[in-house]
């Protein structure tokens, strides 16, 4: 905590506090040991925690020029998950994109690999972009001086994203199961949701003095990336 307490003194381009990485990273962890280890959610938690944890390291050892606005957008895209993660824990409803997981995150049929990347795709295609935004009202600043920073966190996911594909996809005695989830997951990318989350942060910027559009353009965004984590679930295998 003391390091990355530090880094309250680093100067760059955008204003505004410090945010510590730590208190998300210390959350996340909870859940990892409150959770079973099969639950869908867990499953996502466990990828996310790892991610979080390398973007806490990189921004400890100076790898974002500018460390503040690394962090700030770091922790308010932590916080849109946990915020959903409280809402369905509560009983509320969570945003749309989040729904699918939650809904069907003990079913049997559904292979960890997509747990994972059903959450990713929530996570990545609307609060991404959302997170963004939150940011730049926090430092003060537009999407464009955010650019950098957004591009390295992207660049972490694509190698994790690889990662999870490598440990995550069933061996060879289960065939019959790894040859429609290859087709399944074949129809969604990392770089595209990324790219659309990127498009989506800069509009929403543009949106911010009309409410009642922005308001109507992240609903939309909500439902759509929800359908694709829908998809991305569709049971492959009985009990």
């Amino acid at each position: 905590m003391a390091q990355t307490q530090q880094l309250g003194q680093q100067t760059g381009p955008c204003v505004g506090p410090f945010v510590a990485v730590d208190p998300v990273v210390d959350r996340m962890r909870a859940l990892r040991s409150a959770w079973h280890p099969a639950d869908g959610v867990a499953v996502f938690n466990r990828v996310y925690l790892t991610v979080t944890e390398e973007i806490g390291h990189a921004i400890a050892a100076g790898t974002f020029a500018d460390r503040r606005a690394a962090a700030t957008l770091d922790v308010r895209f932590a916080e849109r998950y946990l915020a959903a993660v409280d809402a369905a824990a509560a009983g509320r409803a969570a945003p749309a994109c989040w729904r699918p997981l939650f809904h069907y995150r003990r079913h049997p049929g559904v292979r960890p690999l997509q747990f994972a990347l059903a959450g990713i795709n929530a996570h990545i295609g609307h609060d991404l972009a959302l997170a963004v935004v939150d940011a730049c009202r926090i430092l003060e600043c537009a999407p464009a001086d955010l650019e950098d920073e957004f591009d390295r966190v992207g660049d972490v996911l694509v190698l994790l994203e690889e990662r999870i594909r490598e440990e995550l996809m069933p061996g060879p005695d289960l065939l019959e199961v790894a040859d429609p989830l290859t087709h399944l997951l074949g129809c969604w990318s990392l770089d595209r949701a990324r790219d659309g989350a990127w498009l989506a942060a800069r509009s929403l910027w543009q949106l911010r003095g009309l409410p009642d559009l922005a308001e109507e353009f992240t609903e939309r965004l909500d439902r759509s990336v929800g359908l694709v984590g829908r998809m991305l679930l569709t049971p492959l295998a009985g009990p």
